[in-house]
């Protein structure tokens, strides 16, 4: 948000600089994101200066073009072709020079128009944004001085603009008056002298005639609407005062009657509504909830169905506008306009907050409807705004202002013991400084006590029902950092869990980073899309949502899977084919055999996922080489042996077919959840996500990792001093046995001796009976306490080989 320093001083006259606004504003909890110094034109015309023209003559090869000399005040004059009608020698005009940048990012450059060199533009009011005049240059008075900056001329004003953040809860702070407010306490409380005012109503008085009538059909929707009918407004340009406001804060100006209402929205925070009272079919405002399949074309020509759960302001004919969130293209303040209907009123911030998600619909008026405004403000702001309408568009008000309040809107009352703040706030800040603070705020004392009273408190702070609540308006008035901290703090410490899951995984994620892997990532929530037609993940399995803001998004993740395919195809459509990356978080799924209301029903876990894609980087010395299956598994099995894991000893199956064209899972032994599962994405599935060449991923789920890193107790030994002895044999087997069978039988038979075993080659072919292949597998062969003889060496090769041939079958080649 913006707030312009100049207009907050309307409300709020003291000496601070901007500077010490903006701090000042985030003592107080409203943040301040910058101070800037703004233009009253952007630019401030710089390069555009006072000049004579000293000689104009009729171009020789066009009919309205002007071949002129210039003094711009350097000593040389200029030649400068000009094609204004009213050009002629001995003016004074505003020049802009070669390099001059005007509004609208137009740079004035040397060219040749029709042959002839111009070397700077002499200039009109649109030109240079000050005016809308375009039928001629802006002719000067003679007492100008050559040579003198357009901005010293003009007197053009730089303006100090304080861009904010508000939270959720402080949407009191979405105006001027309300910051003004504020900063008003701080002041009086910190004893900065100033003054703080709100603008006059004293001009207003009921008008002669019958006004608009309004009838309110639902008044739990509406608590309290407002409304004045004004007749004759003359709908045009706004004052140049108030244009110059709304422009400061990046507003465009509309017409008079439209930027009232803007100007009333960020003078006090509260969204008003302007209506062409000759559209109102039936003479009649009426406020109800919309019909179901009711439908209205809003301001940006778009089409919408309505709901129940609308609110909308109608006529006897339907739908005007959907209430406190978007007006309706037909029934708005145009040119031809001559009698308005004005709207301030307070709507439920439940139904505007249904509204505005549903609708994606995100106005000025919703943000702070939904996040609810001050009900007691809308009629001083229809007051105010009306009497400035009259001032600025003409016009006069019709009848009595009409309204519509049931029930009687109260203040929340709240008891105060000043001793019980006083140990909220941890020191003793004096009854007095309370007084003074909750009254700057505008809390109301009903009772005044010895050591405590009873408050009602502002009705624009909406969420101060409590008296914690009340601490922290007067804390954050009178200063956290005034608050001493004790000699003495008391602080229990938890106890870090061995081993500790935060290092565990910052360790995988450096692991990872340090292999050449870049962390990514990406939203939960999901296409239902993705799982459509799938075993391993199927749909019914998602956690349903309902997400207003983007129907596409409508299940949690089952998977971390899809979110790597989303962000290859995001690179690779832009020119960025090869990538290493990695995720850390939740996945979720539902048991659809259980009812879905029931929270047991859902689950939630979370996992690692690693892809890669594309060729390795490009070097003076090296060809680049495509990734491949086995460059994941490689960092797979690298990862796992790290924690712990002996590849060979986990159970291992292919990965689902659905994800997978090729891949492997593995599983601790007893665990239900897998370990990992990795392999090359199947073409069809890369296809969905308009991937179109190989990936390889990975997912590893962090619960049963975690059991695998509890398990694994690091120790340490000295090096063996005797040698190890490697033997190697070639052994012919059926084709469906695994080499991890061949690795486990190996360990049973070798016991303690055996060390290693390796697979290092594997042959299908020639003289290769059909259904065999070969396997060249190596041993390595140790004893910690002696050096192993040929003897003991072929004793335990033939019980090994002994091994396969009872248990696979095996024979020697």
């Amino acid at each position: 948000m913006k707030l312009s320093y100049n207009w907050l001083k309307d409300y709020l006259v003291s000496d601070l600089t901007p500077q010490q606004i903006a701090d000042a504003m985030t003592d107080i909890g409203i943040e301040v994101d910058s101070v800037e110094e703004q233009e009253e034109i952007p630019g401030g015309l710089a390069g555009v200066v006072v000049a004579r023209v000293l000689e104009c003559a009729a171009h020789p090869d066009s009919d309205h073009l002007h071949i002129t000399k210039v003094d711009d005040g350097t000593g040389e004059p200029l030649t400068v072709v000009c094609g204004a009608p009213n050009v002629a020698a001995g003016q004074k005009v505003l020049f802009a020079r070669i390099g001059t940048v005007l509004p609208g990012d137009f740079k004035i450059k040397k060219s040749k128009i029709r042959g002839v060199e111009s070397f700077g533009m002499i200039c009109a009011e649109d030109e240079l944004g000050i005016g809308n005049d375009h039928a001629g240059i802006m002719v000067l008075p003679e007492d100008a001085v050559v040579g003198t900056p357009a901005k010293d001329y003009l007197g053009l004003k730089t303006e100090a603009v304080i861009e904010y953040e508000i939270t959720a809860n402080r949407v009191d702070a979405a105006s001027h008056i309300g910051v003004a407010r504020d900063l008003y306490a701080w002041m009086v409380a910190h004893d900065v002298p100033c003054t703080f005012s709100y603008p006059s109503i004293d001009g207003w008085k009921d008008g002669e005639g019958e006004a608009m009538p309004v009838d309110v059909l639902d008044s739990t929707a509406s608590p309290r609407y407002t409304g004045v009918t004004i007749r004759d407004v003359k709908v045009g340009p706004s004052p140049e005062w108030l244009q110059k406001k709304l422009m400061s804060i990046g507003l465009k100006p509309i017409n008079n009657v439209v930027d009232i209402s803007n100007f009333i929205l960020f003078e006090l925070g509260q969204p008003l509504h302007t209506f062409d009272a000759d559209k109102v079919k039936g003479g009649k405002v009426i406020v109800r909830r919309a019909s179901d399949g009711e439908k209205i074309v809003t301001l940006d020509g778009v089409e919408r169905t309505l709901a129940p759960t609308d609110i909308v302001i109608a006529d006897s004919e339907g739908p005007m506008c959907i209430a406190g969130v978007f007006g309706g293209a037909e029934s708005g303040v145009t040119d031809s306009t001559v009698n308005v209907f004005l709207e301030s009123a307070y709507f439920d911030p439940g139904s505007i907050r249904r509204t505005s998600k549903k609708h994606t619909l995100q106005t000025d008026a919703s943000f702070r409807f939904e996040r609810g405004a001050d009900p007691m403000v809308c009629e001083y702001a229809l007051k105010r705004a009306a009497l400035l309408i009259c001032e600025v568009a003409g016009g006069h008000i019709v009848g009595k202002m009409q309204e519509s309040c049931p029930e009687k809107i109260e203040r929340k009352t709240i008891e105060l013991d000043y001793g019980r703040i006083d140990r909220f706030v941890g020191q003793k800040i004096g009854n007095d400084v309370i007084v003074k603070i909750l009254g700057a705020l505008n809390y109301q004392f009903l009772e005044k006590r010895e050591n405590g009273a009873l408050v009602a408190a502002p009705s624009y702070m909406i969420d101060v029902t409590r008296e914690c609540d009340v601490v922290e308006e007067i804390l954050r008035i009178y200063g956290y950092n005034n608050i001493a901290l004790p000699k003495h703090m008391k602080m229990s410490v938890n106890a870090t869990p061995s081993p500790e899951p935060e290092a565990i995984r910052n360790g995988i994620s450096n692991f990872l980073a340090a292999n050449g892997f870049v962390e990514v990532m990406n939203n939960s929530l999901t296409k239902g899309a993705y799982y459509r037609g799938l075993t391993s993940f199927p749909e019914e399995n998602c956690a349903t949502i309902v997400n207003p803001l983007s129907s596409d998004l409508n299940v949690m993740r089952q998977n971390l899977i899809f979110n790597a395919l989303e962000v290859v195809a995001y690179n690779c459509n832009r020119q960025i084919p090869s990538m290493k990356i990695f995720e850390y978080g939740s996945v979720y799924s539902r048991d659809p055999q259980k009812d879905s209301t029931v929270l047991s029903s859902y689950s939630e876990h979370t996992a690692f996922s690693l892809c890669i894609t594309g060729a390795s980087q490009k070097s003076w010395n090296k060809t680049p080489e495509k990734s491949s299956f086995f460059d994941l598994k490689g960092y797979v099995d690298l990862l796992l042996r790290r924690f712990g894991a002996d590849i060979n000893q986990l159970e291992a199956k292919p990965a689902p077919a659905d994800i997978f064209a090729e891949g492997i899972e593995y599983s601790l032994p007893g665990q239900h959840l897998p370990l990992a599962v990795l392999g090359t994405v199947a073409p069809a599935l890369a296809k969905k996500f308009d991937v179109r060449q190989p990936v390889y991923v990975a997912e590893i789920n962090w619960q049963t990792l975690f059991l695998l890193v509890k398990r694994n107790k690091v120790a340490f030994k000295e090096l063996p001093k005797y040698p190890e002895v490697r033997r190697d044999l070639a052994l012919l087997l059926d084709e469906s046995v695994a080499y991890s069978d061949l690795y486990r039988s190996a360990f049973r038979a070798g016991k303690k001796l055996l060390k290693q075993v390796t697979l290092f080659d594997v042959y299908r072919g020639d003289k290769i009976p059909q259904g065999k292949k070969q396997y060249a597998l190596g041993f390595v062969l140790q004893d910690l306490e002696k050096t192993l003889t040929d003897a003991d060496v072929e004793r335990i090769m033939d019980k090994i080989m002994s091994t396969f041939r009872n248990e696979y079958g095996a024979t020697l080649r």
